[in-house]
């Protein structure tokens, strides 16, 4: 017997009958339904208008939707926390993961596209490409001989052997065999002698380059770029900015030497801003020979350090910087009177430039000798046999 819809205006007005005193049993036989159904319709709409009633059905669709929704989007958590630990993103990906979807929580393929974010034509697709089985195992027996090679040199020698296949896809199965080549990530040192090499007892011989630290009041940092003369002790420059990069650094060391001259050498640590590119290009353009130092030997550099220290000492714990300019004009000062005035231990007290003027006369230009009879000032230090590339 097919099932009769009755709507909310006939269910209130049997059910109104009723609250007037009508029996049940006549009330039933009318509409052709039980006396059940009457007890029902009077539990569920009693004392309820039509809008009521009318409401009262749309709450209960809205609740049912509600359910739904909250249902698929629980079902829909518990199997993206299924491929949590998988990276979903190449098609071969996308396409495993839509097989998991559908054998494992019974979704379609429309829903487990929409849940993975995929193309449903890309799920869809079947690779018609061949093996490659023997060149894979080619590809990988070449990779163990030459550990180091990328996908392009191995690309070659696949070709010498008469492989010819795209770059393109020597790339593909490089990558899908797992052979790629672990980077030794090392710190970029330049070429050169890790040593200083022995100087005479003469001005202008060999200079030394390091930086120091400081803050202003302001708590905003800056640097120094202290550049000292090893044979005189004379501070020839002292640089401060908020940055100073190896451009900044080739261009006041050619300052530098537009006023006192190229000197012999020049002495710094491996800082990136003293191993750039900027700073190799200038020393092979103007001919000045640059040693760095061994790693984790700073006493190599050690009259700079020493500089550093009494530069520290003396001035930058002792004085409040209000700003750069400020800064600039104390440090400036303070070399003036570190060069002329200051006597050095290590000079017999003498002052900088009083000891760089003893030594000018007792070298005149013309008579300044060309070999090494005068005793070094610097010690050698052992020679690295590592030797490292940019």
């Amino acid at each position: 017997m097919k099932r009769v819809r009755f709507s909310e205006e006939q269910i209130i007005g049997v059910v109104k009958e009723a609250e007037a005193g009508a029996k049940t049993a006549d009330l039933a036989r009318r509409p052709g339904v039980s006396e059940g159904t009457i007890y029902n319709w009077k539990a569920k709409y009693g004392g309820l208008e039509v809008s009521e009633a009318r409401r009262l059905r749309e709450l209960e669709s809205e609740n049912a939707k509600l359910k739904r929704l909250l249902a698929d989007a629980m079902l829909d958590n518990v199997a993206l926390k299924d491929l949590l630990f998988k990276k979903v993103v190449t098609p071969v990906a996308k396409r495993e993961a839509a097989a998991h979807l559908q054998a494992y929580h019974g979704m379609s393929e429309r829903r487990a596209c929409r849940v993975i974010d995929a193309d449903r034509k890309s799920v869809r697709y079947r690779s018609i490409r061949d093996d490659d089985g023997p060149l894979r195992e080619k590809l990988r027996g070449l990779a163990n001989q030459r550990r180091r090679f990328g996908y392009r040199r191995l690309h070659i020698l696949l070709r010498r052997e008469g492989v010819m296949i795209n770059r393109k896809k020597t790339q593909r199965l490089y990558r899908e065999e797992g052979l790629a080549v672990r980077r030794r990530r090392s710190r970029k040192r330049a070429v050169g002698t890790r040593a200083p090499a022995p100087v005479l007892a003469l001005p202008n011989q060999r200079w030394s380059l390091d930086f120091v630290h400081d803050q202003m009041a302001s708590g905003r940092r800056f640097r120094v770029l202290n550049v000292v003369d090893d044979v005189t002790r004379e501070c020839l420059a002292a640089v401060p900015d908020t940055s100073i990069s190896g451009h900044r650094v080739v261009r006041e060391l050619a300052q530098l030497i537009a006023q006192r001259g190229k000197p012999g050498m020049i002495v710094s640590d491996n800082g990136t801003e003293l191993t750039s590119n900027a700073v190799l290009a200038w020393c092979g353009q103007i001919g000045v020979e640059w040693h760095y130092l061994a790693p984790g030997k700073p006493m190599q550099n050690g009259y700079v350090e020493s500089f550093n220290g009494r530069m520290r000492d003396e001035l930058l714990n002792e004085t409040l910087f209000m700003s750069l300019a400020h800064a600039r004009i104390e440090i400036a000062a303070w070399v003036e009177d570190y060069n002329r005035e200051r006597p050095h231990s290590a000079l017999g007290y003498a002052t900088p430039a009083a000891f760089a003027a003893e030594l000018n006369k007792q070298w005149p230009a013309s008579l300044r000798p060309s070999g090494s009879a005068t005793q070094p000032i610097a010690s050698t230090a052992p020679m690295r046999k590592t030797t490292y590339r940019l």
